[in-house]
Order: C-alpha cells, then sequence, then structure tokens
C-alpha cells in the first residue's frame, strides 16, 4: 500500500503515507485553497436559495493556474458572440465550480487532519468512496495547478521536466507533480474496481 491508493472492502481507497507526504499532500491543498479563494458567507438573514443564484465573474482569471482550473466554455477569440456566451457561461457557473474546488480540497486537509498517527509518524488514510471522489477532484486540481506553474502543457513536452538536474529549484515541484499522478491514478483504479 506505500505510496498508493489500494481498494478497501465495500468500496473506498486506503494508501499509507510517510509524515513528509502528510506534510506535502496538506501543504499544496492549503495553498490551492489560497488559490481558489474564500467562498461567499452568506448573511443570517440572507435567503439561502438567493446565494444559488448569484451571479458570478464574467471575465477569465488573470492567473494562469485559476485560468487552466477554471477554463473558458468556449473558444473566445474566435469572435465577440463566442466571448459573450463564454462570460455568460463564466457568470452562472464558476461559483458552483469554485465551491465544489474548495469542498475537495477541504476534504484532504480535514482527511489528513484527522489521521491517527504511528509510531514512525506516518497513518494510513482510509477514504469512503464519496471521499475518494472529493480527493481524486483535488489531486487532479493540484495537479493542473502545478503543470501550469511548471509550463506542462502535454504529457508529451513533460519529458525534459523528468531529467532535470538535482539543483534545479522545478525539482520538488516535478516530483510532486509525478507522485500526485501515482496518487491520482492509483485512486481511480480502486474506484472502477
Amino acid at each position: 500500500m506505500a505510496g498508493h491508493f489500494e481498494p478497501l472492502p465495500g468500496g473506498g481507497a486506503a494508501v499509507a503515507l510517510d509524515e513528509v507526504e502528510i506534510a506535502i499532500l496538506r501543504s499544496l491543498a492549503v495553498q490551492l485553497l489560497e488559490l481558489i479563494g474564500p467562498g461567499h458567507a452568506p448573511a443570517e438573514d440572507e435567503d439561502p436559495l438567493a446565494a444559488l443564484f448569484a451571479e458570478g465573474p464574467s471575465e477569465p482569471p488573470a492567473d494562469p493556474a485559476l485560468a487552466r482550473l477554471f477554463p473558458e466554455a468556449y473558444a473566445s477569440e474566435e469572435s465577440d458572440e463566442l466571448r459573450a456566451k463564454s462570460a455568460e457561461f463564466r457568470r452562472f457557473t464558476e461559483n458552483d465550480l469554485r465551491a465544489r474546488k474548495r469542498d475537495d480540497a477541504l476534504a484532504v486537509v480535514h482527511g489528513l487532519d484527522a489521521l491517527s498517527p504511528r509510531g514512525d509518524g506516518g497513518a494510513v488514510l482510509k477514504l469512503a468512496a464519496d471521499d475518494s471522489r472529493h480527493w481524486l477532484g483535488a489531486l487532479n486540481d493540484l495537479r493542473l495547478t502545478i503543470a501550469t506553474r511548471l509550463d506542462i502543457t502535454d504529457e508529451d513536452e513533460s519529458g525534459e521536466l523528468y531529467r532535470l538536474p538535482d539543483d534545479d529549484p522545478r525539482k520538488p515541484m516535478v516530483m510532486a507533480y509525478l507522485w500526485l499522478g501515482v496518487l491520482q491514478e492509483t485512486l481511480i483504479d480502486t474506484l472502477v474496481s
């Protein structure tokens, strides 16, 4: 189980994590939460249905990582009509998408915080099927964010990053990207098995 998810009887998944892996995952999830930003906290007297229909932003994010997490619905550079449709789509969907991404990242933080450490500081993380889906979403978002920061646009183009010398400042992020990919792939395998 070390280093990859395995299915649990009756559904769900488990992975053994050491103390450093737990710290890295938690730190990355917190950074993702900071990147996504805070959600809308409804006022005490605010109608909860009104929050469901609150309009979001109509412009794409300026940060390339956020733009990758919240992509354009239509190829907006093609015409004014498509730009308008894309802005309209974003206005009515981005708040919900941001909330889901926040929930996914929070599930990672809460899951890691609830671990009972073993004698060596590591722990076995056990996820129910619903928690597995939150983790899968967060792992995907983390990989997209790191890929954007590393300028990885296609798996084939990232081959040179895998051979970076140890003193390259990008090396830790490349290693995190690869490790998160293994976690993501093995978690998917547990969900489809």
